[in-house]
């Protein structure tokens, strides 16, 4: 490949234009979105009826597209996320149709918009200002702001009740990190009621209320895989549905409250499902086998008895559909846009399971570990087409998260640089129950990252096509801490790493991260730093940095707040005391103007060079896009 055709391909993938979060509005005659068909992301309003798309917006929304939009109870302005250059210390501000913007909420930390209230005066927000993320309610004519919680451990999935009077939230005041509790309060949160929702350990999260304001729909994996039910709050009492055959989740009310809409995961695909709450009987979106993805719980509803549902395949991008609950029958609102590719040139996901212990055959470098249970993990693969073919294994962020049968841009972009890929969804994913999520608890560093190289020695082993000699591990967030650890635990199995705003010293991530990250996510996984001492130290790749092997290649976002700068600067820093050379040994790049990744067409195509760039020099690859 040239080097110009190869720039040509991978600024063609990173322009196609994306939809992110639609969201109905309060009329369902309307749909706001994030739309970068421009080349930066702008919002746009779709009119369901006429197919007519407007653009409000002209450069005053944020160029990356991580936080949702939540159209006004009017319908006449739509509230945003507004940060400095991705570092997530968003504010709340407003854009109506006139495309003038204002400041709605203002306050240190990360500001985030829960729910906004059908009375047209009250916002509920949750926000980190005091520390831990709490709630706050903001007093729209009054332009006033009022903490309503101050819990030590974070606030989730916070709902106002139809009438406004009342909140229903999820928390954690038990002494087991891992529990999640549904609360009712007034809308002032006095009066908090624990609605003991499931057993201690386990998580239950509030979801809709129910029309009348006497129901809550909400979560809970007591039983192990997640179940959706129906909270009577008169007589306390809960109706389930479904079969627990598989992981479901909840996602509105439907109708006058008889029927609910919630999603279930099987084989990496997510179906979305009507249940009649009454007889427990369910019903199957009719779409093809992919990934469903709806919008806030209460900005879904279309007109006519429809829903408003994202729908894409791993060869079909993402398309807007208004699904009509009576005939099955969908409408696209919104195309998935290929440019001057075809889907016939995206690779498809093969999805697979196989056996593991989390102890490889490949020799350990840094902890040796014992047998654990055996498990079927899932993976995919995607096959480049190209003999022999280099590989590239990508483990998720998260970790609490899976890999899916969705449209992966960066998976197609590797792909188109003739590399196939191997994506794991290790023990402690989810999708597969909370016994799975919990493998991981006490663990990071263990049995999950021998999953990874285990499934890598699965794909060499079954396809002989695959080139030993050339498999890089890349990943981001955790799957960044995943390659920093695949290199130097396994450093025998890679030719080459990139670990992506990743994890390198645990003890100074719980330190310097936001406060709800350290309570949610790391006490959660592994517990203090004075509790487990040894594990904080023994799981951080920093400490094992003379096992790097191999050529690596850092990358973070100077504006990260969630895995700040500073753990790739301290594992730079590592390298270059143990005698390792920027430019040989390894290579290091900052991101400026950037946080924690970015949907931003510039920086997409930035990252896309950089990784086109370490994989050509490191890696040899005859690239599928040469014959482009």
């Amino acid at each position: 490949m040239t080097e110009d055709s190869d720039k040509s391909v991978l600024e063609r993938l990173a322009s196609l234009p994306t939809a992110i979060h639609p969201t109905a509005s309060p009329t369902g005659d309307e749909v706001a979105f994030y739309y970068d068909v421009t080349g930066r992301n702008e919002l746009h309003v779709l009119d369901v009826e006429t197919g007519t798309i407007e653009q409000w917006s002209d450069g005053e929304v944020p160029r990356n597209a991580r936080w949702p939009v939540v159209w006004g109870a009017d319908g006449d302005r739509v509230f945003f996320h507004l940060d400095d250059d991705g570092d997530e210390q968003n504010d709340i501000y407003a854009i109506d149709r006139s495309g003038t913007t204002e400041p709605v909420v203002e306050m240190d930390g990360q500001v985030t918009l829960s729910d906004v209230g059908s009375d047209g005066e009250t916002l509920l927000v949750g926000s980190s200002r005091d520390g831990q993320m709490n709630l706050y309610r903001h007093d729209l004519s009054a332009d006033e702001t009022t903490k309503l919680t101050d819990y030590d451990r974070a606030v989730w999935g916070a709902i106002l009740s139809p009438d406004c009077d009342r909140i229903a939230y999820g928390t954690n005041e038990s002494d087991d990190d891992t529990n999640y509790d549904v609360y009712v309060a007034d809308i002032d949160g006095s009066n908090p009621r624990n609605l003991n929702i499931g057993e201690t350990g386990a998580e239950a999260m509030p979801v809709d209320w129910g029309p009348e304001g006497d129901q809550l729909l909400v979560s809970d994996n007591t039983p192990d895989l997640n179940r959706c039910g129906v909270y009577d709050l008169a007589t306390d009492e809960v109706t389930w549905v479904g079969d627990g055959d598989y992981e479901e989740v909840p996602i509105a009310f439907l109708d006058d409250g008889t029927k609910l809409l919630a999603t279930r995961t099987r084989r990496a695909a997510t179906v979305p499902v009507v249940y009649d709450i009454e007889s427990g009987t369910a019903n199957e979106f009719d779409l093809p086998e992919g990934v469903s993805v709806f919008g806030r719980t209460s900005d879904h509803c279309l007109s006519d008895n429809r829903v408003l549902v994202s729908h894409t395949t791993p060869t079909t991008r993402k398309e807007l559909l208004a699904y009509d609950l009576e005939t099955d029958a969908s409408e696209t609102l919104l195309e998935a846009d290929h440019g001057d590719f075809s889907t016939d040139d995206f690779a498809d996901a093969e999805y697979f399971r196989f056996e593991s212990d989390g102890v490889p055959e490949t020799p350990a470098k840094a902890v040796e570990h014992d047998p654990y249970d055996e498990l079927e993990i899932g993976a995919l693969f995607y096959d480049s087409g190209v003999r022999s073919s280099p590989l590239i294994v990508n483990p998720h962020g998260g970790p609490r998260a899976q890999d899916s049968k969705s449209f992966d841009l960066y998976t197609q972009f590797l792909v188109q640089c003739g590399f196939s890929v191997l994506q794991v969804n290790y023990r402690g994913s989810t999708g597969r129950g909370r016994e799975f999520v919990e493998e991981l608890y006490d663990d990071w560093g263990g049995a999950e990252q021998g999953d990874v190289a285990t499934a890598v020695e699965h794909v060499l082993e079954t396809r002989d096509w695959i080139d030993e000699d050339r498999v890089v591990v890349f990943g981001g967030s955790y799957g960044g801490y995943s390659a920093y650890w695949q290199a130097v635990q396994y450093p025998d199995l890679y030719a080459a790493s990139i670990a992506w705003i990743g994890l390198t010293d645990l003890r100074e991530m719980y330190e310097t991260t936001m406060p709800h990250f350290r309570t949610e996510l790391m006490d959660v996984n592994l517990g203090s730093p004075d509790e487990n001492p040894d594990l904080y130290t023994e799981r951080s790749p920093i400490t094992h940095v003379e096992n790097v092997d191999a050529p690596m290649f850092m990358v973070h976002g100077v504006n990260d707040r969630r895995v700040p700068v500073s753990q790739a600067r301290l594992f730079r820093d590592a390298l270059d005391d143990h005698g390792y050379e920027e430019g040989v040994d390894y290579e290091y790049e900052e991101l400026g103007a950037e946080g924690h990744a970015s949907s931003d067409i510039d920086q997409k195509i930035r990252m896309f060079e950089l990784l086109a760039d370490f994989l050509d020099r490191r890696v040899e690859t005859t690239t599928a896009a040469a014959d482009d």
